[in-house]
């Protein structure tokens, strides 16, 4: 990845915000309050707890492995939550300059800092509840790596290019092997390593559009931004996805069962397929919401369900 170190612009004052916030009643503004900060848009990130069961045929074989990741599921949906209200306390001022973050609710006064605060830690009281009901000690390794990195990022580690990178992309490493160890499902080391490449190429993809969709000013609202260039991140990427075509193969090629193996490479056409869409989509820019892409562009979703169709039909009718 070229990375480059230039002079950092200063903070651009920004006089209004580009979409007018709701005006609620007073009454209904403390909960949809927290229910934004909450970001439920996020939440099916935390779907990655089933790739793990549900590629080893885990969930195939009974409802303990289900009812395991399931509650890896809800642990790593109110971790995620506590460190959306961490971060948004943080960055409250800084959010105040964007276009379009100024509207969340701590940074335009509708949920106050204190309040914020004392929800992120119900909801890490939440997670450590749900861990209980989790066999072993693995799924709650993985949630509190999850929150403690995430707390480390949203501190100081966010303004390091590449760490922060780094950082992102191992929240949704650890979501993946949080569900493998809930529904006890040891997973293979091409498995992490497509898992790993797959998140690395979302964030990478996600700080393409930020930078394209802010301009100059880009670097006033995320300070990582300026140690970055357009042309590398789209190379960086692009190599990033390539890896994980290799990896997706190797991972394949390398189980033991040869239809399984066969069924699996077959599962690669529309994965790449894809990920050609994705990558055309993040050269248009014009978003800062990565997530749009991936759920919202219909021949996208059209392709992602018929990767996971494949996988499902692999599963029963393996002979």
């Amino acid at each position: 990845m070229s990375i480059q170190q230039p002079a950092r612009p200063a903070p651009t004052a920004i006089s209004a915000p580009l979409i007018a916030a709701p005006d609620r009643p007073s009454w209904v503004r403390l909960p949809v309050a927290v229910v934004l900060t909450a970001r439920p848009r996020q939440w099916p990130k935390n779907l990655l707890v089933f790739a793990a069961p549900l590629t080893g045929s885990a969930l195939g074989r009974g409802s303990r492995a289900l009812g395991g990741v399931t509650v890896a599921f809800i642990a790593f949906t109110l971790a995620s939550c506590a460190v959306y209200f961490v971060n948004d306390v943080l960055d409250a001022e800084r959010d105040r300059r964007h276009p379009r973050k100024c509207l969340r609710p701590i940074a335009s006064g509708d949920l106050r800092e204190n309040h914020a605060l004392a929800v992120a830690a119900l909801c890490v009281a939440g997670a450590a509840t749900a861990v209980v009901f989790s066999p072993g000690l693995g799924l709650s390794w993985a949630v509190a790596a999850y929150l403690v990195l995430s707390f480390l990022y949203c501190g100081r580690l966010k303004h390091l290019a590449v760490v922060e990178l780094l950082l992102v992309a191992s929240g949704f490493v650890l979501r993946a092997l949080g569900g493998a160890a809930a529904a006890q499902v040891p997973p293979s080391g091409w498995f992490v390593l497509v898992c790993s490449l797959g998140a690395l190429l979302v964030v990478i993809a996600k700080r393409y559009t930020e930078i394209t969709s802010l301009g100059g000013a880009s670097a006033a609202h995320r300070p990582s931004l300026s140690h970055y260039t357009p042309r590398g991140l789209r190379l960086a990427q692009r190599l990033t996805a390539a890896t994980m075509v290799a990896a997706y193969c190797a991972w394949a090629a390398t189980e033991p069962d040869t239809w399984t193996a066969q069924w699996h490479l077959a599962t690669l056409l529309p994965l790449v397929a894809a990920l050609v869409r994705f990558d055309r989509l993040t050269a248009a820019g014009g978003t800062g919401h990565i997530e749009d892409l991936l759920i919202r562009d219909v021949p996208m979703l059209c392709l992602e369900l018929t990767w996971l169709l494949l996988f499902v039909v692999g599963l029963a009718i393996h002979p």
